[in-house]
């Protein structure tokens, strides 16, 4: 039978005390384990991508990086990561994914019991380290409604009616968020906020390493006392988009989710990943976008009338039900809507027409908004015109009466062939 030990990956300064300990109690057998020191993120990284299995990542608290996304790319490559650090800083990484928590003067008792109640040891002949699924929460998620469309067509205006019509829900309670996660943020503009901080990006470092309270996200936004719901400001600068992290975006919308009765995001409609454009980047500037509308319980794709508004908004729509947004979450609005009948008859067939057919099977009717002045409305921060929020909050109602969109667990992805290496067990024969 082939022999087990614990294959350990270790990151600290160099003169931490615990990872001289670690390797004098590998080094001289009293621990059953192979103790690899890594002096920097980099070098974790390489070794994690190398294919070889790992039975745990242990890091000092004062590594850099140490957050969210971190343990994230540990995890995906089926390393658990016990984090030391001193526990009178009170910070749970737990609660950011890591398996256990051991103290700075942690003895060899305590990391063996850590090991043994979180971890595997490996075989020579394993070709991977086995890792149990991460528990899947079931907290209560309210409702989140994401509406985009392109440039110029009135969308952070209509995110703006529709958050001020669902405030007045009783099933709201008066309790909205209304989140601008645009890379050009306008709703600042929009709002007259003469202060940029706080923001996503605050919420978002507050989900890096932590997790915020619902007093503390309420904290983060801004009350708009004249609609009634809070605002949360947009990134500062359209440069600026790599300081949102994935993993800590998707715990930040979490958060929204659970400090607010309902939560309407303004997103941009670019929905493009590695698979569709093949660059990692791409996929990482659309984080905001991708997450929010994956998760919404429904779309608003915000268009003009006439020709090149309905193709516009057909493009759209047929882009969000490619990336898997079920065409009965998507609702076409068409903004500055005429008020003959038969021409709002021609745009729904128009639309019916473009769009794939299996979407148009499903999707709802569109909504149609008239035509007001609302810029009058925006210079003196007042309510918007009752006859574009009604429209809007109606189409809503069926959002508000069924249950939240599902929490999905991570699931695999694939990984085209090339650009994974790969471990061979005969190399480790001694």
């Amino acid at each position: 039978m082939a022999s087990s030990r614990y294959v350990l990956l270790g990151l600290a300064p160099a003169r931490a005390e615990w990872f001289r300990n670690v390797a004098h109690w590998s080094n001289a057998g009293i621990l059953p384990a192979e103790f690899i020191k890594c002096l920097s993120v980099e070098e974790v990284a390489a070794r994690l991508a190398g294919g070889r299995p790992f039975s745990a990542l242990l890091v000092d608290s004062a590594a850099a990086d140490l957050d969210r996304d971190f343990i994230e790319v540990a995890r995906a490559a089926g390393c658990a990561v016990v984090v030391v650090d001193d526990p009178r800083r009170g910070r749970d990484w737990l609660a950011l994914g890591a398996v256990a928590a051991l103290p700075t003067q942690f003895d060899r008792k305590e990391l063996l019991d850590a090991l043994e109640a979180h971890v595997s040891q490996i075989s020579r002949a394993d070709r991977s380290a086995s890792l149990d699924d991460a528990p899947v929460e079931h907290a209560w998620r309210s409702p989140l409604v994401a509406v985009t469309g392109p440039g110029g067509t009135g969308a952070s205006t209509t995110a703006v009616a529709l958050a001020q019509g669902l405030v007045a829900d009783v099933r709201c309670g008066g309790s909205v968020v209304l989140a601008d996660f645009r890379h050009r943020a306008e709703l600042a503009m929009l709002h007259d906020a003469r202060d940029m901080v706080p923001g996503v990006q605050e919420l978002v470092e507050a989900c890096r390493s932590g997790r915020p309270t619902s007093e503390e996200v309420r904290a983060l936004t801004f009350a708009v006392n004249e609609r009634g719901y809070h605002l949360l400001l947009g990134i500062r600068r359209p440069h600026e988009w790599p300081s949102i992290r994935p993993r800590a975006f998707s715990a930040a919308l979490d958060s929204l989710r659970t400090s607010f009765r309902c939560v309407v995001a303004d997103v941009g409609p670019d929905v493009e990943g590695e698979e569709d454009a093949g660059s990692v980047d791409v996929e990482e500037r659309n984080t905001m976008s991708r997450q929010t509308l994956g998760a919404a319980d429904a779309v608003f794709v915000v268009g003009t009338a006439g020709m090149k508004g309905a193709h516009a908004s057909a493009a759209v729509i047929a882009s969000l039900a490619r990336f898997g947004v079920p065409p009965d979450r998507i609702v076409p609005v068409v903004n500055r809507a005429p008020r003959a009948g038969g021409r709002r008859s021609e745009i729904r067939q128009c639309l019916e027409e473009l769009v794939p057919e299996r979407v148009a099977a499903s999707m709802p009717a569109p909504v149609f908004v008239p035509e007001r002045h609302v810029d009058d409305a925006f210079r003196d921060g007042v309510r918007l015109p009752d006859p574009i929020v009604g429209p809007l909050a109606a189409a809503c109602r069926p959002v508000l009466d069924g249950p939240p969109a599902p929490v999905e667990p991570l699931r695999p992805r694939l990984v085209r062939p090339g650009l994974v290496g790969r471990w061979a067990p005969e190399l480790e024969a001694r």
